[in-house]
């Protein structure tokens, strides 16, 4: 490595790669590199130093009929960043998560200068749908850090290069995590009972989610007055949002609703609502995995325009959209999509895992699963990254 500083273009989407984003930062300085980090990011990069040319929400975009709504603004976006790139490069660029964005963005910066190198963080899903895309992950990116090990092996039949960097999360988050000292964490009262309630980070699924959760949570509070709800709020935008939408419910299902405001940079108010739950109910996606590492019992759902959702169903390779029933490779949790994700049925789910055996079951299950996640052999990521500078081989084999 040369004894220079390195200038790292870095870009997240959504509160789980601003997570990854700035660890990653930290995790360069404390290895003694000396770098600068620009792109778009949250708030957690930017108090580690980054610089975010965009807010990270313009990048909050899901499904395919979503994102064609927002095209040009998110085309804008990307030649802004390519112009900057192509201007001032830089050495390397990290899309984190954010695969449709990032991986177009890294083919546009391949195409105006072939000697920056890409790295994608967090594994496009080709191993679950629209597979044809390894070929042009293989074209653009040098270098995909894997979450989990069987991505990296399916990278490897395709020869692309890839290193199993594990999730943070899997060896941060502790193995035991009792309940009531979460509950102390966020001043709740120790003795009552919480579903807490996610119905999505990004402005589009609260519309479609939100409505849902919370008139699932209505069934609920008539069969069983005796718990109340918790429900995340990342940001300001978003705690509006759900004020308002709480509004259009009556005085006796929103007095048990507790609305819990995000008050730090880390973004983690999602994560402590889940940890001082007794039941969790979240739209499928990275959450799902923090729900998993929690080992708190959980049903998940997802609705998507239904446009977008018949276009993914025919390019769905798995039988499984949750993660983890992906990693266990059977259905550890309820999964909800789509006609499926009904209020009712939702209710139903959450009313099954009330049952002590039946939450139990699915808690050794999550347990298991986490210590798996923590015994894997995985690579350090900005070591890989180091490699991939150091050898200059886009195509190698890392």
């Amino acid at each position: 490595m040369q004894n220079r500083k390195l200038k790292i273009g870095m870009v997240a989407g959504e509160v789980s790669g601003d997570t990854l984003g700035a660890k990653l930062i930290r995790s360069f300085r404390e290895q003694g590199i000396d770098a600068e980090f620009e792109g778009i990011g949250g708030p957690q990069m930017i108090a580690e130093g980054f610089k975010s040319f965009y807010p990270m929400d313009v990048l909050s975009v899901m499904g395919i009929v979503e994102v064609l709504k927002d095209l040009k603004k998110l085309f804008a976006v990307r030649d802004g960043l390519v112009a900057k790139w192509t201007a001032q490069p830089v050495d390397l660029f990290i899309g984190i998560d954010a695969p449709d964005f990032n991986l177009r963005l890294s083919r546009s910066i391949k195409q105006k200068n072939l000697l920056i190198r890409t790295v994608q963080y967090v594994s496009p899903s080709v191993w679950a749908w629209r597979q044809g895309r390894v070929h042009g992950i293989k074209a653009s990116i040098d270098l995909v850090l894997c979450l989990f090990p069987f991505e990296k092996a399916f990278y490897r039949k395709f020869g692309v290069a890839a290193a199993f960097t594990g999730h943070p999360l899997a060896g941060q988050l502790p193995l035991q995590n009792p309940v009531d000292q979460a509950k102390k964490a966020l001043g709740l009262n120790a003795d009552q009972k919480y579903i807490a309630l996610l119905p999505g980070s990004r402005k589009g699924e609260i519309e479609r989610l939100g409505p849902l959760v919370l008139d699932a949570a209505h069934i609920i509070h008539q069969q069983h007055p005796e718990y109340e709800f918790l429900i995340p709020a990342i940001n300001d935008a978003r705690k509006q949002q759900l004020q308002a939408l709480l509004k259009t419910y009556s005085a006796e299902l929103t007095e048990k609703i507790h609305l819990m405001e995000n008050h730090n940079t880390d973004s983690g108010i999602g994560r402590q609502v889940m940890d001082a739950a007794s039941i969790v109910a979240l739209a499928s996606g990275t959450a799902t995995l923090e729900a998993l590492l929690l080992h708190r019992p959980m049903v998940t759902f997802y609705k998507l325009n239904w446009i977008t959702y018949i276009i993914a169903k025919l390019m769905v390779k798995i039988q499984y959209y949750s993660l983890p029933n992906i990693i266990a490779g059977k259905k550890v949790i309820a999964e909800l999509i789509q006609q499926d994700a009904t209020a009712e049925k939702l209710a139903t789910e959450i009313e099954k895992l009330m049952d002590i055996e039946t939450a139990q079951i699915q808690v050794m299950q999550l347990l298991t699963m986490h210590k798996q996640l923590q015994a894997e052999n995985s690579e350090d990521p900005v070591q890989a990254i180091l490699d991939l500078l150091d050898h200059q081989a886009s195509g190698s084999d890392l």
